[in-house]
């Protein structure tokens, strides 16, 4: 009888082949301690699958959406900790030990650091280790991990277009106390490269300001589509 994982790692991709190898690679050792890797494919166009597959437990396939694949992923996870994890983010033995040391939090998330070395970078992460560290809300960036009967206690991942991560953070909240953890999870810093730092944490304080006030996701989601980088 094959053993339950303690952990599962639930990762959306779309179009992610020039880096899901790199990503997945750095997973291996998990597996090896005895965690699942779940990928979730939301109509990928590129070879993001066929790179996947082979370095993960499952991959699923859903139409493009992060929460309708963050759902799928941890309907179909079997471990106590679920770990909800961009295809863009550097994961290290750190970030396993950390979990595994806290196996028992009802849930948390990682601080953030940028792989840019642009100095404005910098004040991007300070700006937002603060603003979650005192809020106690966080972004999907910054790995949100929480034990599979809370999750299920609030439903799961919430089905929104945008901004799941910072609604479902919220709920969680409304449970229990989030454990930040110290060991920063490096994310891409593409996003603030391609359309501008100042832009970039512009837009995401203008979608977040009009998601407090009562905007609708889907509304967020056009415009933010809209203003996306094509290609």
């Amino acid at each position: 009888m094959p053993v339950e994982p303690w952990l599962s790692v639930v990762m959306p991709v779309h179009n992610e082949a020039a880096i899901i190898e790199r990503t997945l690679t750095g997973l291996q050792a998990l597996r090896r301690l005895g965690a699942e890797v779940i990928v979730v494919d939301g109509a990928s166009s590129d070879s993001t699958t066929s790179i996947a597959d082979p370095l993960s437990d499952r991959l699923l396939s859903t139409s493009a959406g992060r929460a309708l694949q963050l759902q799928a992923g941890v309907a179909a996870a079997r471990g106590q900790i679920i770990w909800m994890l961009h295809a863009d983010s550097t994961v290290t033995a750190a970030h396993f030990s950390f979990l595994q040391r806290h196996r028992d939090a009802p849930w948390g998330f990682f601080r953030i650091a940028l792989s840019g070395r642009l100095w404005q970078l910098r004040v991007v992460e300070w700006s937002m280790n603060w603003r979650t560290r005192l809020t106690g809300v966080a972004t999907g960036d910054q790995g949100i991990f929480a034990q599979r009967q809370l999750l299920d206690r609030i439903g799961g991942v919430p089905a929104l277009p945008l901004m799941e991560d910072v609604e479902l953070s919220k709920q969680l909240r409304r449970q229990a106390r989030p454990l930040i953890a110290l060991p920063p999870l490096v994310t891409s810093s593409r996003r603030w490269e391609q359309r501008g730092v100042s832009r970039t944490v512009l837009e995401m304080w203008t979608l977040r300001a009009a998601y407090t006030l009562g905007v609708s996701p889907a509304r967020l989601a056009d415009y933010y589509q809209r203003r996306a980088p094509r290609g």
